[in-house]
């Protein structure tokens, strides 16, 4: 039976709902420095309004290393009804110092596993996706490092990939090593940040392969393709791929929290969705929010 593994154990795909497919409640990196997501109560905050907009689900990327605080979302997720669901993986080479992933070395796959089946640390929390990135316009040696680490980590557990692609680029080439090289089945591969790209070319053949398609944004520092996002979903959808789409806010920065003034968690139902609905129909929006991300989550764990 296929589940969506939750912060709190797992539920079925069905008890999901409205579902932020890509966000951050906690995220640190040295490449923003002062704007660290390290406020339990903020992020507390972000899901209140988040569930007050009619969301139910949060996809917290945040892999290992970057401040995840996985011990702390249980809590939260308990206090406000929102299913969290938190990832294992790892992020591109510049978030880490060399120690980090000197100590990765050798082991990365067998840390994804555990993160995955045992729980991250000693908090007990057992992640319910591999996160892991791409370059721009490329695929270097990290990036085909932590990919061959996610794929067998995937093939051990069944737990969904989802990719960072800088700037929405090198989707192809990322399905390409995924997919091909490395044999994991396309629908168990979620691609993030395709608005930032809009190719409507790359969209096009990205979402022949199967995989699904995150468009996450907006976001404070990547919104200038933003008004772009409907007639993109709406290509897609057109050429048969409704099925396959999913939305997230991405929330990576102090300053986008809504608490803060930006946009954050809860922009994406007050805001997005309703453009959307006027864009391309409610019943598209549903699966968008609801359908699809119950099926991109679940597995049936290994």
């Amino acid at each position: 039976m296929s589940t969506v593994r939750t912060v709190l154990g797992d539920v079925l795909p069905r008890e999901l709902g409205v579902c932020d497919a890509h966000d951050h409640l906690f995220f640190g990196s040295p490449l923003l420095p002062g704007q660290e997501l390290r406020s339990a109560s903020a992020a507390r905050a972000e899901l209140t309004a988040f569930r007050e907009q009619g969301g139910s689900a949060v996809v917290q990327w945040t892999p290992y290393g970057l401040g995840r605080r996985a011990a702390d979302l249980p809590a939260l997720s308990r206090a406000t009804g929102v299913h969290v669901v938190a990832a294992t993986g790892l992020h591109q080479s510049g978030h880490y110092d060399d120690g980090i992933l000197a100590g990765l070395r050798g082991r990365l796959a067998d840390v994804l596993v555990s993160e995955l089946l045992d729980g991250i640390g000693t908090s007990g929390v057992r992640a319910g996706l591999i996160k892991v990135a791409g370059v721009f316009h490329a695929v270097d040696a990290h990036v085909r490092w932590t990919m061959t680490a996610a794929a067998e980590a995937h093939h051990a557990t069944g737990a969904p990939i989802a990719v960072h692609l800088e700037l929405g680029t090198a989707a192809l080439d990322v399905l390409d090593l995924l997919c091909g090289e490395l044999d994991v089945p396309p629908h168990r591969v979620v691609l993030g940040h395709l608005n930032r790209h809009p190719d409507s070319v790359v969209h096009r053949e990205a979402a022949d392969t199967g995989a699904f398609l995150a468009f996450d944004g907006p976001s404070r520092a990547h919104h200038a393709t933003d008004w772009r996002m409907p007639e993109a979903l709406l290509a897609l959808a057109e050429a048969g791929h409704g099925g396959q789409l999913l939305l997230g806010g991405d929330t990576t920065t102090s300053a986008a929290r809504s608490v803060n003034g930006g946009p954050g968690l809860p922009y994406l139902l007050r805001r997005v969705r309703p453009r959307l609905e006027a864009a391309l129909g409610g019943d598209l929006v549903v699966r968008i929010l609801i359908d699809n991300p119950a099926r991109a989550f679940a597995v049936e764990w290994v």
